[in-house]
Parts: structure tokens; sequence; C-alpha cells
């Protein structure tokens, strides 16, 4: 992670859309606490835009992590967990390779990236994976591997820590839940849930790792009493700073500077008329 001061928007207008290059954020929601994640917009446009598809048309819902390898990746989007059910995430259909678009990411502790299939560069669909180390061996120009990078964490790494400690269960335990995993499926995937993470070390719907994943959105409303209310979804122990401006192109003036604690927050623009435009800074 680099050590500059990185800038995130969030931004809303009521009329002209002046372009931003900050990338869109989105919350990882888990038992141990919150991923927050800047995608690649610019940069990876093609795998944004899909994974922000699956994430709008609900195909994440009850997402569960269902791999896990300590010192190496914590893998999701390819099933959910409902009612004791295990299901396959519905795909759209397999996206291009865009590890040469834009700006080349490796894979390095704290980025996320597109899962796939070996030997199939353009097989990425609905899986993704968070970086727990530097593995720069996925940047390798083959097949196996050009696994492209389309975001990294700006909040979190204390929970991407977590899972770097994790201890899956082994033996006999892990035996029964991939015969159990198997048998509720009615068929095997690949992987087979032998490095899926459990809580405790049974097959119950309590003790899968969930990931609940949810845009950080900006919205703008009328405000009791007069002018609008800002509301957006705040960045967890990051800055949050909003901004508006009456201008194209825009100078910027602060009407709220605060940090985030992951929940709703908004504020009231007492002074707010039609031309005045806003948005959401997160500083880390």
């Amino acid at each position: 992670m680099s050590h500059l001061r990185r800038i995130c928007c969030l931004i809303v207008f009521f009329a002209i859309l002046i372009p931003t290059h900050a990338g869109t954020l989105v919350r990882f929601r888990t038992t141990f606490g919150d991923i927050e994640v800047e995608l690649y917009d610019q940069d990876k446009p093609v795998t944004v835009q899909n994974f922000l598809n699956y994430v709008r048309s609900g195909r994440y819902q009850n997402l569960i992590a269902h791999r896990l390898v300590p010192g190496f990746v914590i893998q999701g989007g390819g099933f959910t967990l409902t009612n004791n059910t295990i299901y396959p995430v519905p795909t759209f259909s397999n996206i291009t390779n865009e590890f040469g678009v834009g700006h080349v990411v490796s894979n390095v502790y704290g980025t996320i990236a597109m899962a796939k299939l070996g030997g199939d560069t353009n097989s990425a669909n609905s899986q993704w994976f968070f970086n727990l180390a530097n593995n720069t061996s996925l940047d390798a120009p083959d097949p196996n591997n050009f696994f492209v990078v389309f975001g990294h964490v700006i909040a979190g790494t204390n929970v991407l820590n977590i899972f770097n400690t994790f201890q899956n269960y082994t033996g006999t335990q892990q035996s029964n839940l991939v015969a159990n995993i198997d048998a509720n499926l009615g068929y095997a995937f690949y992987p087979n849930f032998q490095s899926c993470p459990l809580l405790y070390p049974a097959v119950f719907q309590t003790n899968f790792v969930f990931m609940d994943i949810s845009l950080m959105q900006l919205s703008i409303g009328p405000a009791a009493g007069g002018g609008k209310q800002v509301s957006w979804n705040s960045a967890t122990g990051l800055t949050n700073i909003v901004e508006y401006t009456t201008n194209l192109p825009p100078v910027w003036n602060t009407l709220l500077t605060t940090n985030g604690t992951g929940a709703l927050m908004s504020v009231v623009d007492k002074a707010a008329t039609k031309g005045r435009y806003y948005r959401v800074r997160v500083t880390y």
C-alpha cells in the first residue's frame, strides 16, 4: 500500500455530470468487520462493470467465502447460502481479460482480482479473490495466470489479517464438511470446498463466513425545514469530506468533515440552491 495520501470520491450532480477519476467505492461486510474497496473504473472498465452488474443484480446476496488459503487468498463470488442450502451464483457471460489494459496492477497484498479457470485467460465471470500476500506470481504472462486486479482495500486490512491467521478445519471435520456440502449441492463443484472457512467445525448456516457487498452511494433529497439533505454510506475509520460547488468547472467548498463510522451518514445544506453540486471525498 502506498504511503501517499489517496482520495476517492462519491459524486452526485443535479444537472451536468463532471468526469472524475475516482473509483467506485464498495463495502464488503463480513463477520469480522468491514472491508472498504476502491475499484479501478478507469483502468479496468469491463472488469469493474462486470463486478457491479453482479452486485446490482442481487446475485451476490447471501454470498459466502468458499475458499480461504491463509497467506495466499480468500475467494468469493461463486456461491450463496440460503435456508441451509448452497447455490452457485448464476453467471453472466465470461469477460475479456484486462490485465494489460490501463495501468498494469500487480497481485499484491490488499488488492482484489478476478478468479478464472486455469489455461483460459478469458474465463472470469462471477468469482473474485482478495490477495492476502504479495502474489506476484499471479501476474505471469501465461494462460494460467494474468489474474486481473480491479481494485484495492482502502480500509479493513485488519480483517484481511484475521483471514491470514484463520485456521481452516482439517481432518475428519474437514472431510465431513466436503461430503456434506457436496451432498447438499447434489454434485461436486470446483473448488470442492476443502478450503472453505468455517467459524466452527459443523455444517450449519451460521458457521459460514458471509460477505455482504454494497455500493457506497451518495443521495440528495429535500430536508425538513428547507435545504438539501446529503446522505452517503460512510467509509469506516476514514476522513469523509462532504463538498459542494456552484461552478463548472468546479471549485469545491467544504460542507462537512467527519470520521466515517461505516453507517449511513447525512448532513443538511440549508443554503442549497438548484445549481449546487455535491461530492464526498474519502482520504486515506
